[in-house]
């Protein structure tokens, strides 16, 4: 592959995450446009429903003379459907650009090679497939939504060196959180937090914990947050339940009509999980962390409906306690922070 065309490529992913944050649904997306050897426009796709990365490359142009001999480069491919902007390949054939380099194609069926037709159709040389995997990474959520028709899921939980995520509670401890890893990583889960587009996790954590899921130790919004809760009695004396931030609730109980909070009652005990997962999918909401607790993380393990997990390996032991859920293959990778281990899996 030309080592010059990678490096602009490169240049492009490096743009388009600036958008990870405002960007959702939709994916994130740079531009950059290159004559001579030099970059002469650039651009990244800064809000949902605002000007996608092309048009902003282009329009940083100052002399628009100049696009007829130029390449731009992209690390999406660029749309040809009408949506809250018109199409971008449009404007590349407007501005009569003669050659495209793409990361990868668009798996979205409104585009999903469309965009790459009608350039081609037009005389544009389009080349395509260069940084693919590193363009496919950086927008795996985005993609794996409209392929299978639910959010990204991110399993997470820390546990001990000896494999517990908890103390055996007894009914007259205390509510709250048995921290098992450094502080210092309350701020990586937090900024974790701020890159998805939502939270879950069951009524055993909800009772025990009592957690907040926000984003208050990363400076990032606060995710969408989900409680499932099956055959529990709830009230507002918990911190998820206290109308701060938009909330949905899969409960069988009785709507305790909280502000920011919807209730949804559970049609199916043991298909719960997939009714969620239907359910955000309606609202495009393409990214899920699963924070716990042991049931509701292996359930969705059994069920083999998880992308990706996080396991955050403590210093501390419990001797016993709630065993950490399992997981039946190799982890991916690893990496230390501080005396604490982080174990990566991606299930394939």
């Amino acid at each position: 592959m030309n080592n010059t065309h990678e490096q602009y490529m490169n240049r492009c992913l490096q743009l388009a995450i600036k958008g990870r944050a405002t960007v959702k649904p939709n994916p994130m997306v740079g531009s950059v446009i290159v004559l001579d050897n030099k970059v002469i426009g650039e651009g990244y796709h800064r809000k949902y429903g605002e000007a996608h990365a092309e048009v902003n490359a282009i329009n940083s142009v100052e002399d628009q003379s100049l696009l007829e001999d130029a390449t731009l480069y992209v690390n999406l491919e660029p749309c040809a459907h009408h949506g809250k902007t018109p199409p971008c390949s449009d404007l590349i054939v407007e501005k009569n650009i003669k050659r495209v380099v793409i990361g990868c194609i668009d798996s979205f069926a409104k585009v999903a090679g469309k965009g790459i037709e009608k350039m081609r159709n037009n005389g544009v040389e389009v080349i395509v497939g260069v940084l693919e995997k590193e363009s496919l990474e950086l927008n795996k959520a985005f993609f794996n939504f409209h392929s299978n028709e639910r959010p990204y899921i991110i399993l997470k939980w820390a546990q001990t060196t000896d494999g517990y995520i908890d103390i055996n509670r007894k009914q007259d401890d205390a509510i709250g959180i048995n921290w098992i890893t450094h502080p210092v990583l309350r701020m990586l889960v937090h900024k974790w937090r701020s890159e998805e587009s939502a939270i879950l996790i069951g009524s055993g954590t909800l009772l025990n914990d009592n957690p907040q899921l926000d984003t208050r130790e990363w400076a990032g919004r606060n995710p969408l947050r989900i409680l499932l809760s099956i055959d529990k009695e709830l009230n507002t004396d918990y911190k998820l339940l206290d109308g701060t931030t938009n909330t949905i609730v899969f409960s069988n109980s009785e709507d305790l009509n909280i502000k920011n909070t919807e209730f949804i009652s559970i049609k199916n005990n043991t298909e719960a999980i997939e009714q969620v997962l239907e359910e955000l999918y309606t609202r495009d909401i393409q990214s899920l962390i699963v924070e716990g607790g042991k049931a509701t993380l292996q359930g969705f393990i059994d069920k083999n409906l998880w992308d990706e997990a996080r396991v955050l390996i403590g210093k501390k032991t419990f001797g016993e306690g709630l065993v950490a859920p399992t997981i039946s293959i190799k982890h991916s990778a690893s990496y230390s922070i501080l005396d604490d281990t982080i174990l990566q899996y991606f299930n394939s």
